[in-house]
């Protein structure tokens, strides 16, 4: 079995894993990610995290089969920029549409990027994008559960429709985990609800998506101070319905969708929180992830776009 050394190359950070026989072994955490805009950064970043992930386990480069990149390292501020390539996708379209070549100041060791995937439309409604969940998609495909709606909440939540025969169909992009923090840490609601106060209070998500759904998210949102401030909501209560308003939006798009599978991955938060209101609120059928299989995603993903 190969080694490989994977990265997954976000917007503010980069994980680079050292990856033996399918299984991460060791890692490398990144603060640096493409919207630095500082190429020579990332590029210094990365080859000290391949040299010390080589180092500690005593391994040469030469042992290492690539280095498999995805993510936004392929943006114009990444270190290979890539056009995406477009709908409808599969493995083998990714695997033809990778891009090797060698980046002599970071490493020796060939480099394979998995470039992302774009919907063609002539209107807003018609055209999104995506880097790095195509690739997440592929270490997590389910192919004997036939045509799925896979959602990958984060920064920027991700539905991706995949058919019966395994291919990417149709994208969507919702703007879940930066609204969330933007609302949580710069507004009067930082008062309210903390990040550091983050266990999911069932009831208050319930409500919180309720009243959203009532009323709109905009009313919503400041009624978290109001619990706060006149009912005296604890911070667990108050984040989870600030998280029950926040998802509202994401809730309705998946109960819109023609899918009658819904496959949840990306960050936990998130992910445990929309299978708490899609039970309560859907007839789909909600299979969860675990957190295990959601970790070694990207990079089980890229090997098997690598070797196809």
């Amino acid at each position: 079995m190969a080694n490989y050394i994977t990265i997954d190359g976000g917007t503010t950070n980069t994980r680079v894993n050292l990856v033996c026989d399918k299984a991460i072994v060791a890692t490398k955490k990144l603060g640096v990610g493409s919207s630095s805009k500082d190429t020579e950064a990332l590029k210094g970043a990365i080859q000290m995290a391949v040299a010390t992930l080589l180092s500690e386990n005593r391994l040469l480069e030469a042992d290492i089969e690539c280095i498999l990149a995805s993510g936004m390292i392929t943006s114009e501020y990444g270190l290979c920029s890539l056009p995406h390539i477009s709908l409808p996708v599969n493995a083998e379209k990714l695997h033809n549409a990778m891009h090797k070549t060698v980046i002599g100041d970071v490493s020796p060791i060939p480099f394979c990027f998995i470039r992302g995937v774009k919907k063609d439309g002539s209107d807003l409604d018609g055209v999104d994008i995506m880097r790095g969940e195509e690739t997440e998609l592929m270490g997590i495909l389910k192919p004997d559960m036939g045509a799925c709606l896979y959602v990958l909440p984060g920064s920027h939540s991700k539905h991706i429709s995949v058919d019966a025969c395994g291919s990417m169909i149709d994208l969507r992009t919702m703007m879940t985990g930066e609204l969330f923090a933007a609302v949580m840490q710069h507004t009067i609601l930082r008062h309210a609800a903390d990040l550091e106060h983050n266990r999911i209070d069932e009831a208050s998500l319930l409500n919180g998506f309720a009243y959203a759904k009532k009323r709109g998210v905009n009313e919503a949102l400041f009624k978290t101070r109001i619990l706060s401030t006149v009912f005296g909501g604890t911070k667990e209560q108050c984040y989870s319905f600030l998280l029950g308003c926040v998802l509202c939006d994401e809730v309705d798009a998946i109960l819109k969708a023609k899918e009658e599978t819904v496959v949840l991955g990306g960050q936990k938060q998130f992910r445990i929180a929309l299978t708490l209101l899609l039970l309560q609120n859907s007839d789909k059928k909600i299979v969860t992830l675990t957190d295990a299989e959601v970790e070694r995603s990207t990079s089980l993903g890229a090997i098997q776009i690598f070797e196809l």
